[in-house]
């Protein structure tokens, strides 16, 4: 890993808002630097709910040009990533003494329309008596509604705005602590720390980005008279995963008694993800893990509607994470914004910091828009915007999307079972082919260590994603844990040893 001496713009985080603006700045002509303290998308990134939408919820409170702005970004990346995001429908179904019908509908029609054009189906209302998206649930939900959004591999979408950003010439840095900085001759002087060797590098730039998500403030706080005067509230959101709870492939929406949102998703085929809770905390050590409270709530308002009830004993995995929402002062943690603030601060010497606060997976990429603009004073001839149009890495599927590019994939591989070549166009897109090579058959992709995972792709991962350690595969990089035996996931944790033996967690 090289470290640089100088850039133009050092950016602090590597979740999806510090990479999507590492990609759009180096892409723009700006040499760029980006440096993570542990994995990529390891902390709030990869806890999302895995939904590019626009925000149903976000109407009540007013919100419309977040939520157009999000309809309008969901249509982009389907475009630009149609291997790791497809769309997918909601079905609410409607539940007596909760939110009226007629409140419902005018929700959904504003939701149609605000996005502008769109190549999804519209919403309407539906019976749920005798049909397919009425049979996951119990027999007293008599009618609902359904309405269009899509899906996104969060994790995944990180890594290849990553991987997009190093192509345009970034350095980036994964496990690599932000220690200080400071302004001094019209540069930032950073100093950054190799965790995986303890050396430390001194950088300088023109522009800093602090990008850190729940440690905003941290990052803030260790520049001296940087630290911001805006503030961030800590809101824990965890998820469930359980055995699939019905067939098909549409997806849930229902209310608890208090009017919350909770998302019943089909997931990796057999399974179905149950999120999110809504919990001010205190320290980000809190968001660690999910709690007993949290389970037992998830389990119970799920239970209301279900035809099949969901019980703590049934969970086979669940993943919590902090959001760091910009602080506006509201209580309810679910009623505040998920809009995003840039905070711009040049320390009266023209020397310019942008510290990100709050944000959505969907709205990432017009955010780190947002943030170069704001910075455009001090990027002198760097290019215009541009990332609404190249896909990002694998994403050219061609005209047919998924659909037209898997056959041609089965036809290039017929000895690969459909199974395996499903899940590595749903990670790599085109770029499945890097990873079979010339391989003509499983047996030829070297050790197998189940969940469709093979020692070729594990390799490509470590060489070209930045991968390091057990969990930045079988969680992140794939969900390939997800359908592994304990057995079969202690057997992958000493083979990265085998090949990674000098680096620590």
């Amino acid at each position: 890993m090289t470290f640089p001496n100088q850039v133009d713009l050092l950016i602090i985080g590597g979740g999806i808002n510090g990479a999507g603006i590492a990609r759009d700045a180096a892409g723009r002509g700006l040499s760029v630097a980006l440096c993570e303290q542990n994995d990529f998308a390891s902390a709030t990134s990869s806890a999302s709910t895995k939904l590019i939408h626009g925000g149903l919820r976000y109407l009540e409170h007013y919100e419309f040009r977040l939520v157009g702005e999000a309809l309008a970004e969901r249509e982009v990346l389907l475009r630009i990533a149609p291997h790791i995001a497809w769309p997918l429908r909601f079905v609410m179904p409607h539940a007596r003494g909760l939110r009226p019908g007629w409140m419902i509908r005018l929700g959904l029609l504003m939701y149609d329309r605000l996005g502008g054009k769109t190549t999804l189906p519209r919403s309407s209302g539906i019976s749920l008596l005798r049909t397919p998206y009425g049979a996951g649930l119990k027999t007293e939900f008599h009618k609902g509604y359904i309405y269009s959004d899509a899906w996104v591999d969060d994790a995944r979408l990180v890594l290849l705005n990553l991987r997009s950003a190093a192509e345009h010439g970034a350095a980036i840095l994964p496990r690599t602590r932000f220690l200080t900085a400071r302004r001094e001759n019209g540069l930032w002087h950073a100093e950054l720390e190799d965790l995986r060797t303890g050396q430390r590098h001194a950088v300088r730039s023109r522009m800093l980005v602090n990008a850190a998500g729940p440690w905003v403030s941290k990052v803030a706080g260790s520049m001296g008279k940087a630290r911001t005067r805006a503030g961030v509230r800590l809101v824990k959101g965890s998820h469930i995963v359980v055995p699939k709870l019905y067939e098909g492939e549409h997806a849930y929406i229902v209310q608890d008694s208090g009017k919350r949102i909770i998302f019943m998703i089909p997931y990796e085929r057999d399974f179905t993800l149950i999120g999110t809770t809504d919990m001010v905390v205190n320290d980000i050590s809190e968001g660690s893990a999910i709690s007993q409270e949290e389970l037992d709530y998830l389990c119970a308002q799920v239970s209301r509607y279900s035809a099949r009830p969901v019980t703590p004993d049934q969970v086979v995995w669940s993943y919590s994470g902090i959001r760091p929402l910009y602080d506006d002062g509201t209580e309810d943690p679910s009623a505040v914004t998920r809009d995003y603030t840039l905070v711009l601060e040049d320390g009266d010497v023209n020397v310019p910091q942008l510290s990100v606060y709050g944000g959505k997976i969907t709205t990432y990429r017009k955010l780190a828009e947002a943030a170069l603009d704001k910075l455009a004073p001090w990027m002198g001839t760097a290019s215009g915007k541009w990332t609404g149009t190249e896909p990002l890495p694998g994403g050219d599927l061609g005209p047919g999307g998924q659909a037209g590019f898997l056959p041609q994939l089965a036809a290039r591989y017929p000895g690969m079972p459909e199974s395996l070549l499903t899940a590595l166009m749903q990670r790599h897109g085109t770029n499945t082919e890097a990873i079979l090579g010339d391989a003509a058959r499983p047996a030829d992709l070297g050790e197998y260590f189940g969940g469709n995972l093979y020692e070729r792709e594990v390799r490509y991962l470590v060489e070209h994603e930045w991968a390091q350690h057990p969990d930045d595969i079988l969680w992140r990089r794939t969900k390939a844990g997800l359908h592994m035996s304990p057995e079969q996931r202690a057997r992958f944790s000493l083979y990265m040893e085998s090949i990674a033996p000098q680096q620590p967690a």
